[in-house]
């Protein structure tokens, strides 16, 4: 009998359904307790320090204190201070260059000394660094506070944040044209002018460059006088 019910049963609904009288149950995700989605403005700012910080990779500098090992040499192992000329100086190879170079870049350098004069068939060399010299650029010009800015260590600082920092702008201020004098590894000057006015503004006209340019110690940072 509950069989012969049963059927009759589900023989109606099938009917109802096909007629349109029941209509069929959508499942949903219930969306009441999802975070609201962050504003443009605040993802854009986000991903713009990611990319500030994750493009920084740390370069040695003069009186930096390394130590660096060789692999199955532990005769050669040293703890060195880089000199005012940007060298470290080995057992066996002498005076090796390595200021401005990563310590990656640096590692490649020095097992390049020992396999090219021939001491070592394979050598791996470790750097790590012991003692970070003092890291700071100068700000002079029309700022506030012009003078000394220490940079963080193994990171660094945007032009604009470094204005920021030396106080921001005097009212008589050229911030569209900031020039950052930066000395090179082969000795030579190199010069970025920087258009820190629009990056405070907030204008359209800023280059991707005036926002990734990357302080390095020892960088000086003017701010020309505005015509008026």
């Amino acid at each position: 009998m509950f069989s012969l019910l049963r059927s009759i049963w589900i023989s109606l609904a099938a009917t109802a359904l096909a007629l349109g009288c029941i209509a069929p149950v959508a499942w949903s995700a219930d969306t009441s307790s999802a975070p609201p989605a962050p504003a443009k403005g605040e993802t854009a700012a986000a991903d713009t320090k990611t990319d500030t910080q994750s493009s920084f990779i740390y370069k040695l500098t003069m009186a930096d204190r390394l130590r660096v090992v060789v692999y199955g040499e532990p005769d050669l192992a040293t703890i060195t201070r880089i000199d005012a000329r940007g060298n470290i100086n080995l057992f066996l190879v002498g005076d090796v260059h390595v200021a401005g170079c990563t310590v990656n870049e640096a590692q490649r350098i020095i097992e390049a000394a020992y396999h090219d004069g021939r001491f070592l068939r394979s050598p791996q060399a470790t750097i790590s660094v012991e003692d970070y010299a003092p890291r700071t650029v100068t700000v002079d010009g029309q700022v506030k506070a012009p003078g000394s800015i220490s940079l963080p260590v193994e990171s660094t600082l945007t032009v604009y944040q470094a204005i920021i920092r030396a106080g921001g702008f005097t009212d008589v201020a050229k911030g569209s044209a900031v020039q950052v004098t930066r000395l090179m590894p082969d000795g030579t000057k190199k010069v970025f002018t920087v258009d820190v006015d629009s990056l405070i503004k907030g204008k359209g006209k800023t280059r991707e460059r005036d926002d990734s340019l990357l302080l390095e110690p020892g960088d000086i940072i003017y701010v020309p006088e505005r015509l008026i």
